[in-house]
């Protein structure tokens, strides 16, 4: 099984992607949560464009790198589970779990740093938010995260097919928990137990500067109540709630070429909050 996932690697990632995508997309057509206040055409090919982008930009770069990591740490005998040698299934569980963990530390740094956030910003300046706002992230962001993925994997010593099924599972939380889909209430509260449901990823996205530095997990929810970071719901209620940043409300500024220059502005790095914000 481990031989035929690397083997077939970027046709399982592609296959994973697709399906997941046109499942959540069908399912916001079904039973969407909020309406679309920007439409869904110029959105959508800006958004997929990113992506491409990205796809493209990692596959030439680092695309390798955590897989890398895994299949050296393996020959090497390095990393934490190299040394304990348990089952392989209890180190697929861990190396899930450690893995979410790093990633929910890293997107609170990428809020609490401003060189950080000035590429993660333009994940946030999506005016509405959507299965295509999962795949919204600036490459630079892209690159450092392969950087502390790798580093985390190779510090665990995780299998390379676990690694690969983590960031399957990531790609597919990334798009289900940024879905604007209506569970059903009892669905939602017994779901979020255990994962981030759209429901909750979607504070993380409001414009209010106390909800947004909220909710950073995107697979387990559990680091966010751990943390202290846990918001159950928007202040405003969904319906009504604005998403984005303050600063980018105009959708003309926020065409292809302005996403990818957006970290590079002059203010960039300064956050979007401000200290007379009475939220805070």
């Amino acid at each position: 099984m481990e031989r035929l996932i690397l083997d077939y690697e970027p046709t399982v990632r592609l296959a994973a992607f697709l399906g997941v995508f046109a499942a959540v997309a069908l399912a916001e057509l079904a039973a969407p949560r909020r309406p679309l206040r920007t439409g869904r055409r110029r959105r959508w090919a800006v958004n997929l464009a990113i992506a491409a982008v990205d796809a493209a930009a990692l596959r030439l770069t680092l695309a390798g790198a955590a897989v890398g990591a895994a299949v050296a740490a393996e020959a090497k005998g390095f990393g934490l589970f190299n040394a304990l040698a348990w089952p392989p299934w209890i180190e697929f569980v861990c190396a899930a779990v450690l893995l979410d963990l790093a990633v929910y530390f890293q997107h609170v740094l990428f809020h609490a740093t401003p060189a950080l956030w000035r590429f993660h910003m333009m994940h946030h300046s999506d005016l509405d938010i959507d299965v295509t706002t999962g795949a919204r992230f600036h490459i630079g962001e892209l690159l450092v995260s392969m950087v502390v993925k790798a580093a985390a994997v190779a510090a665990l010593g995780a299998p390379a097919a676990a690694v690969i099924l983590f960031e399957l599972l990531l790609n597919a939380s990334s798009m289900f928990n940024h879905g604007n889909i209506a569970l059903p209430a009892r669905v939602d509260r017994r779901l979020r137990l255990l994962a981030v449901t759209p429901d909750m990823h979607r504070v993380h996205h409001s414009a209010s500067a106390r909800e947004t530095d909220s909710n950073f997990g995107f697979g387990l929810s559990c680091w966010d109540r751990l943390f202290g970071t846990y918001r159950a719901q928007p202040g405003a209620g969904h319906e009504a709630m604005d998403i984005g940043l303050e600063r980018f409300r105009d959708p003309a500024r926020l065409g292809f070429f302005a996403l990818l220059a957006m970290p590079f502005a002059r203010d960039g790095g300064a956050r979007w909050r401000t200290r007379q914000d009475s939220n805070l």
